[in-house]
């Protein structure tokens, strides 16, 4: 890794390498194979990561490099955070260090706050997709009605008549439990007029908006004229308010453009079950590029995979209460064993239920989505909230999974973006829906590498689906059984 970092850095050549560990690991020594090459490269360097990684780095990983003796006459490079003046860039020659969300705003918008051609390495890209995305939505917020009214007086009745309309016909909608829809064509249509009206407002108005205002409706006016948009809202139905949103249904095509302007090297956990990432590549709008894979350590990173062959699919009546019986058998049999453990359940109702049938079961011990745990608690948690806080957490001992994380075609998002791979004729599930699935499969299931513990997956259609063998390449290595075996839990205790 540390020479393909190297050679990144003294023949330009981009990277994309796999390291088969969580993004959210804290201090991980594959850090230092590509911080060493850095910081005895002579010319400059950008690291691109997200904040809580910049802190460890410049407090913690960096400042023991520079005290090692090995490598002390080597090191002589100045570290900064942030971004540099435009006559401050030819001089610097040391390590600039930034986030994602600072980099993908300048480098988008060309806005030339870093060096060109600067070697870049960027950690954590097991995140790009959604870094991207981030960037390239626009939005607009209940303040910033408020705004507008304040700034155009004399336009109050068009402004008003316009969010009057969105409000009712937002708000007639049936409630789901997104809280949030892809706008309808009357909605749009709405939108649209005003778009026109206040275009003339602000021609007549000479620029009555303050800079801010004016950027972020410019912005949300702009995204909202491109074509191919995922155009919705998001209801506070409590408050009585909603946000508009508007983002592209994909990124490949904005990022593709970024790449050839510097040399890039990708760091990643898991962001394709092949070396050369076909999939993830196409994502993220990379092209041909060296690819390397690290793969989990079979003897130290080895997972025992529990998976049930009898069980109803998840889409059936009895699926409920036949898991109910399973995590009970599994809890029962790991009751005297230390460590934590955690129930991935992402049916909200679901999660709620069995949150509630086990705590009369075994009292506090069971909590659900808190990072509040006592040395042998149990966390009932969706995927999200394991996804921000696992790295806070001890690695479980035992990680209980009802259902395969596929993107719910209920979501209005994630039916949109499914819309617009069909009408391209895309295989939006295997291009979407499975390789999503595959990597916070990956992501979920990597702390409890860590400790050897358990994995127990419910879901069956693991074993009755084509795309069946593919769940199990992501969670190799393991040791597949389909009985409970006690001396697992013995093992990893």
């Amino acid at each position: 890794m540390a020479r393909l970092v190297a050679r990144a850095l003294r023949l330009g050549r981009s990277a994309l390498i796999q390291t088969g560990v969580a993004p959210v690991s804290h201090h991980h020594p594959y850090r230092f194979s590509y911080l060493i090459p850095v910081l005895i490269w002579s010319e400059p360097a950008l690291i691109v990561a997200p904040e809580w990684l910049l802190s460890e780095l410049q407090q913690e990983e960096i400042p023991q490099l520079f005290q090692s003796q090995a490598l002390d006459s080597h090191l002589d490079k100045s570290i900064r955070r942030g971004e540099l003046r435009p006559d401050d860039q030819s001089n610097f020659h040391g390590v600039l260090l930034t986030t994602p969300e600072e980099w993908l705003s300048d480098r988008l918008e060309a806005g030339g706050r870093f060096p060109a051609d600067i070697p870049t390495i960027i950690d954590g890209v097991d995140d790009l997709e959604t870094w991207t995305r981030e960037q390239l939505t626009a939005s607009i917020q209940p303040q910033d009605w408020t705004q507008l009214f304040q700034q155009l007086p004399q336009h109050t009745h068009t402004i008003r008549e316009a969010k009057i309309q969105l409000t009712q016909a937002i708000f007639q909608r049936p409630p789901n439990p997104y809280h949030c829809h892809l706008l309808d064509e009357n909605e749009q249509a709405i939108l649209d007029q005003l778009y026109h009206d206040l275009v003339e407002v602000e021609s007549s108005a000479n620029n009555t908006l303050t800079p801010e205002d004016r950027e972020r409706w410019h912005q949300f006016w702009h995204q909202w004229q491109a074509s191919e948009q995922l155009r919705w809202v998001q209801v506070h139905r409590e408050q009585g308010t909603f946000s508009l949103y508007c983002s592209p249904p994909e990124v490949s095509s904005s990022l593709s453009e970024i790449w050839p302007h510097q040399p890039v090297v990708l760091i990643g956990g898991a962001l394709d079950l092949q070396k050369t990432a076909p999939s993830y590549r196409q994502l993220v709008g990379l092209g041909e590029i060296t690819c390397v894979k690290f793969s989990p350590d079979r003897n130290s990173q080895l997972i025992q995979l529990y998976l049930p062959s009898r069980l109803p699919l998840p889409n059936t009546p009895k699926f409920q209460a036949a898991l109910i019986e399973e995590i009970r058998g599994l809890l029962s049999m790991s009751a005297t064993v230390e460590g934590l453990t955690v129930l991935l359940i992402e049916d909200t109702p679901l999660k709620t239920q069995i949150g509630a049938v086990f705590a009369g079961e075994f009292g506090s011990r069971v909590q659900v989505e808190t990072t509040k745990l006592d040395g042998r608690g149990i966390l009932v948690t969706g995927w999200e909230f394991w996804r921000q806080h696992q790295g806070k957490l001890p690695p479980p001992h035992l990680l209980a999974i009802a259902t395969l994380p596929l993107p719910s075609l209920e979501h209005p998002l994630v039916a949109g973006r499914v819309s617009h791979y069909k009408q391209n004729h895309l295989d939006w599930f295997r291009l979407y829906l499975l390789p999503a699935a595959l990597n916070e499969l990956q992501r979920a299931v990597a702390p409890v590498r860590d400790s050897q513990g358990v994995v127990a997956l419910f879901d069956s259609r693991v074993l009755h689906r084509s795309y069946g063998e593919q769940v199990l390449a992501a969670l190799s290595p393991m040791a597949r059984i389909d009985y409970l075996d006690t001396t697992w839990f013995s093992s990893s205790s």
